[in-house]
């Protein structure tokens, strides 16, 4: 059914928010500031009319996946804090102080999966409404763009081939226990032991011995793999039968795959995962998938955000990254500063490509400066990765590579538009305080020394 729209008025029993918390705080100017209705309207048609009990409204929904992004915080987490904190009740629309929470943690989940990325697109969306609104963000800043991209690593252990055959017959023997398949043997214990041995052994350096760990626990992988195949005609439930048939098809590639196949499982429960190789010293490989970011060139608002599969060339997706930016910011950029990687493009836009790193001696100084600026955008993955969850990636299928990208491009744009809003408060008063000192310069003689001029200041302030 469709979501909530209203709550409780505050009644004889409760405290008004108003009374606990400031005004004037980012946080509350910000929820001002944000179209909840438009956010409303676009997320209403994934739920039905008729059917089951109201969902939660939007509004708190929303609010808790604003501050989830912009706080790094996990579901469990955020909810944890949403109780004691005023300001982020306020941020999702409440008007009294609640004592419980609005929501369990696992309705963030199913809205997620509910969503979907190309929905949630409309919080990224806007941030940027609201970065012109406040006059930090103008259009002609938005035709200027930075592309560049990047890793997003999942939350898999590394991948090695004891690993690899160990987890597989775990998960086979879990599966076929769980839906009801008696194996001949399950070697749970012996394979426990082979895999420590092993990595005893590679750790000493006596890899003859730690091959051969590693053979018997292929070897114990293919005897699970025979004696489920020949049990797998037996099942009647299809759901089971399906979910074993998955899983055998990932065991058996497993199983098969060697040093040189391409694609490669690296991982049982995420087998979409690539290996990417980005030139790193400290991280020459990296498993996960690619991610295209797209920022304004002069201040660095993340304008656009792309999970890709398949390791694709840089060039080629250019004209993607391109039509996300246009359908968030709803301007068709003017120039586009990308590096090397991105030679041999697919653009077809209007806009014209400029390559870093080839700066020609006739250009004047507002090109240099602007194809300087596409090295800004590299402090921006910095931030993504260490402030916002992009480092490690804990949500689940392709899909979840999608979403996590995208609020973590969210929440980068938050902290933006908190930062921005705390310093508004002081821009009067800076302005008060360099109309003084432009004053001095005209009015007062130069005999005067600039203590004057930092006493008056000084006073100006407290």
């Amino acid at each position: 059914m469709l979501p909530k729209s209203s709550r409780s008025e505050p009644n004889l029993f409760t405290v008004s928010l108003k009374k606990v918390i400031d005004l004037e705080h980012p946080l509350v100017k910000l929820a001002a500031l944000i179209d909840w209705d438009a956010i409303r309207q676009e997320i209403e048609p994934v739920f039905c009319d008729d059917n089951g009990r109201p969902a939660t409204d939007v509004r708190v929904v929303m609010g808790l996946f604003y501050l989830k992004s912009a706080f790094d915080q996990s579901d469990e987490q955020l909810i944890e804090r949403w109780v004691e904190n005023p300001y982020w009740q306020w941020f999702c629309g409440y008007t009294v102080m609640q004592h419980t929470p609005p929501i369990d943690p696992t309705t963030l989940s199913r809205w997620r999966s509910r969503l979907g990325a190309e929905r949630l697109e409309i919080l990224l969306q806007q941030t940027i409404h609201v970065a012109r609104r406040t006059g930090q963000l103008r259009k002609p800043q938005l035709e200027k763009i930075n592309i560049d991209t990047t890793v997003q690593p999942k939350a898999i252990a590394f991948p090695t081939d004891a690993r690899l055959y160990f987890k597989a017959a775990r998960s086979l023997v879990r599966l076929a226990q769980n839906v009801g398949v008696v194996l001949r043997r399950s070697y749970k214990f012996t394979n426990k032991t082979l895999l420590v041995m092993q990595g005893r052994y590679a750790r000493a350096k006596h890899y003859r011995r730690a091959r051969k760990c590693e053979r018997k626990l292929r070897t114990h992988l293919g005897c699970l793999l025979r004696d489920v195949s020949r049990k797998l005609t037996s099942l009647t439930n299809p759901t089971h039968r399906e979910a074993l048939e998955q899983l055998l098809s990932i065991a058996w590639q497993i199983f098969k795959q060697q040093r040189t196949d391409s694609p490669k499982v690296y991982s049982v429960h995420e087998p979409h995962v690539e290996c990417i190789a980005k030139g790193k010293a400290h991280k020459k490989y990296e498993f996960g998938c690619k991610v295209s970011l797209a920022t304004t060139n002069a201040n660095s608002f993340i304008v656009g955000v792309l999970a890709l599969h398949g390791n694709p060339f840089d060039g080629h997706t250019l004209q993607q990254a391109v039509d996300q930016v246009v359908k968030i910011t709803e301007i068709e950029p003017a120039h586009i500063m990308v590096d090397r990687g991105y030679r041999g493009h697919d653009y077809e836009g209007s806009g014209k490509v400029h390559l870093a790193g080839r700066i020609p001696k006739t250009a004047t100084r507002a090109y240099r400066k602007m194809l300087k600026r596409r090295s800004a955008i590299e402090p921006t993955i910095g931030h993504l990765k260490s402030d916002h969850r992009m480092e490690r990636n804990f949500l689940k299928g392709r899909e979840g590579d999608r979403i996590n990208a995208l609020v973590s491009a969210i929440g980068y744009n938050l902290r933006k538009l908190l930062a921005g809003l705390v310093c508004a408060q002081f821009l009067p008063i800076l302005a008060i305080d360099k109309l003084i000192n432009r004053l001095y310069q005209l009015i007062l003689p130069r005999q005067i020394p600039n203590n004057w001029q930092f006493l008056t200041s000084s006073l100006l302030h407290t």
